[in-house]
């Protein structure tokens, strides 16, 4: 079993279930790119080593991708085989550092617009990057990628926010928004769990929704095969978020997920929406 396999199948997250769905071929490509995703992160996320520690580790990264060198047989020489065989821009590669980078000390985003700039260059970046190991060739298919990884970003946020502060103090809710709803920082901390909390996460469930429903619209016919795994995600991730407004976002005290059953039937649902 090669390093990129190991990885993903490690993992268990909802994307390397997605990749189920891939024909072989594409599969394996794609393993690569989550394994090299998954390596940045989880640089970003130790948290036993320094913050120089971790920027040495991201940095070491972004010279193999700019450099175009690295041992043969390790991971970042599959990485840039990857890249090599499928013309992707070395920029997406980076920019994903660059969001990893923005983890390694805790920062507030002020307005909806910041933290697109975060949710671009961890969610939507992957998205961009997939296109081609999916096999995705519309046009307009990066569009469709750009806004689903705004939507799944921020419903990881939604689902994270106790988890989030825990490690850290990491907050990405837009200070913006709390104000909004008189809701402070300090409140957030204290895990203060009233009708101003609630009413602040369902104005951002509320455009998690939105971005969903558009990147549906713009998702090209001509690509509803090569996305299906993209699909996938959609759906999974839609799902996650209506558990959590069914619930009314009780975030505080527990943690939000799928069961497998429901993994397997969206899989078994867009594979028969496709073939027929």
């Amino acid at each position: 079993m090669s390093e990129a396999q190991e990885i993903t199948r490690k993992a268990k997250s909802n994307l390397a279930f997605a990749l189920l769905s891939l024909p072989k071929e594409n599969r394996d490509d794609v393993t690569i790119f989550y394994a090299f995703c998954r390596r940045i992160d989880d640089i970003a996320d130790e948290p036993d080593q320094a913050i120089e520690e971790k920027a040495a580790g991201l940095d070491a990264w972004q010279k193999v991708l700019e450099d175009d060198h690295a041992v043969p047989g390790s991971l970042e020489a599959a990485v840039l085989g990857l890249r090599a065989k499928h013309d992707i821009p070395k920029e997406h590669f980076i920019n994903l550092i660059r969001g990893c980078r923005m983890d390694l000390e805790p920062q507030r985003f002020q307005t909806w617009e910041d933290l697109q700039t975060y949710t671009h260059r961890v969610a939507s970046t992957v998205g961009l990057v997939c296109l081609p190991l999916f096999g995705a060739k519309h046009p307009g298919s990066p569009a469709y990628a750009e806004k689903l990884g705004h939507a799944l970003q921020l419903t990881n946020i939604l689902r994270d926010v106790s988890e989030d502060l825990d490690n850290e103090g990491r907050v990405y809710l837009p200070i913006e928004d709390l104000q909004r709803f008189d809701y402070s920082e300090e409140d957030l901390f204290n895990h203060v769990y009233d009708d101003r909390f609630k009413a602040l996460m369902q104005f951002e469930c509320a455009r998690a929704t939105g971005l969903f429903a558009e990147a549906l619209q713009l998702l090209p016919h001509s690509d509803r095969r090569p996305l299906m795994a993209a699909e996938i995600m959609r759906s999974l991730y839609q799902r996650l978020l209506e558990k959590m407004e069914e619930d009314q976002f009780r975030v505080f005290d527990r943690r939000y997920k799928l069961s497998k059953a429901r993994k397997l039937g969206t899989l078994v649902i867009h594979g028969l929406r496709v073939r027929f």
